[in-house]
């Protein structure tokens, strides 16, 4: 089931009346009514159902759909024990709707991009890039309009739509042998009630960087982009052809996200940032409409903000022991899966691989046969492939020696499908 049909699916019908002589509890849950937005999921899919039937998973289980990087054994040695929250001159408040200053600077001056850099005015702290795609819903769309969305994508954009009270449009990732924007599938899903355009770059879970071609064609659309960079600063190589960041890149007005949850491997720690570039006048009252959003939450909190100049510092050294990591899986999984019936689609980084099965079971099939061999997966359809041949998505976050097992049953499960000796 795709991200938008699924919220179609009535959860909270409408009442039909209350009995006489019924508690008034009873009444008030007859007569209220919640908002569509908020309606849960209300069909699970095959695959959820089974899933929901089975024994817990198996401790010795191998699990490639890990995305917390707490919890993937790396060493965060880059961070030195801190006591932030109890340093006095951290516990002072004086909130700016921006964010500090001090925590904005820093920002800028560790901006992925060298060719173009945001300044501090340029910059919002947010607590999480799932704010960042609240606010800019609010800045850009009123009820009922549609903002576009790349499918293959992360699934959590079509909820943040849903409770924004908008809806996404999908556009298409092409794939022949690398991922590119099918510009004419952009150009064919944009309507009368099309207020934005979604990138992922790199892409989850394509690993697909926004190339600077693509940007300057979206650009003559006069659609403002929203360029969702959170896993940028873990590419496989350097391109030219290929921005670190949308920020500057165009003369479109662009909103580029990012935050400590990815490029610092600190998702606890709730803060990321929204920078703005694009035409002068647009760039200002856009930052003042944003200010005013979030002056009426001042959700970020002030002991995180001091201290992320240090976290900024540390950062990299992080990033180059998870960017090993990364790289040595990817290469793992393509030598196990070497010769097979199923195949890696080449990916410029992030951190997940898109595999390529023979069409020999439907996707269910392939996760669930997978799982009773003490491998869990997620399959394609969560990221909106389009149907044809299956996919797996798998995390290469686990530790080499659980990641290597986890290849290692599938390959004996594509070589058993597909009766390979």
């Amino acid at each position: 089931m795709s991200r938008n049909a699924a919220y179609e699916q009535p959860l909270f019908r409408k009442s039909t009346g209350v009995l006489a002589g019924r508690p008034p509890g009873d009444r008030q849950s007859a007569l209220v009514k919640l908002s569509g937005r908020s309606a849960i999921e209300a069909a699970p899919s095959p695959l959820a159902e089974a899933l929901s039937s089975l024994p817990p998973l198996d401790p010795e289980a191998v699990d490639l759909t890990l995305s917390n990087p707490t919890r993937a054994g790396l060493s965060y040695a880059a961070y030195q024990p801190s006591s932030f929250a109890q340093e006095p001159e951290r516990l002072g408040y004086e909130p700016d709707p921006l964010g500090e200053l001090q925590a904005r600077q820093a920002i800028a001056a560790h901006w992925p991009s060298c060719r173009s850099r945001p300044t501090p005015e340029q910059l919002l702290l947010l607590p999480s890039s799932s704010e960042a795609y609240h606010y800019l819903f609010l800045l850009l769309c009123d009820a009922g309009d549609e903002v576009l969305a790349p499918e293959p994508s992360y699934p959590l954009l079509g909820h943040l739509a849903r409770h924004a009270g908008i809806r996404l449009v999908p556009y298409r990732l092409s794939y022949d042998g690398a991922w590119h924007i099918d510009l004419a599938s952009v150009r064919e899903a944009r309507g009368p009630r099309t207020r934005a355009l979604i990138l992922i770059s790199p892409n989850n879970p394509t690993g697909s960087y926004t190339s600077q071609i693509e940007l300057e064609r979206l650009a003559e659309l006069d659609l403002p982009l929203v360029s969702d960079e959170v896993f940028a600063h873990y590419a496989y190589g350097l391109r030219p052809e290929r921005p670190s960041s949308a920020f500057g890149a165009s003369q479109a007005l662009t909103f580029c996200i990012d935050g400590l949850s990815k490029s610092a491997g600190l998702p606890q720690l709730k803060l990321s940032w929204l920078a703005i570039s694009g035409p002068s006048a647009l760039v200002q009252e856009a930052r003042e409409r944003l200010a005013w959003i979030a002056d009426t939450y001042l959700s970020v909190a002030t002991p995180v903000q001091r201290a992320l100049p240090g976290l900024l510092e540390r950062a990299p050294v992080f990033r180059q022991e998870l960017l090993a990591r990364l790289l040595g899986n990817r290469a793992q999984l393509e030598r196990s899966l070497a010769g097979s019936a199923a195949s890696v689609l080449a990916c410029e980084g992030g951190w997940y691989a898109v595999v390529r099965l023979p069409a020999v079971a439907d996707e269910d099939a392939w996760v669930l046969g997978l799982l009773e061999r003490k491998l869990a997966t997620h399959p394609g359809y969560y990221y909106d492939f389009a149907a044809g041949s299956p996919h797996l998505v798998l995390s290469l976050l686990p530790p080499p020696e659980v990641f290597t097992r986890g290849t290692e049953i599938l390959r004996r499960e594509v070589d058993r499908r597909t009766r390979r000796p």
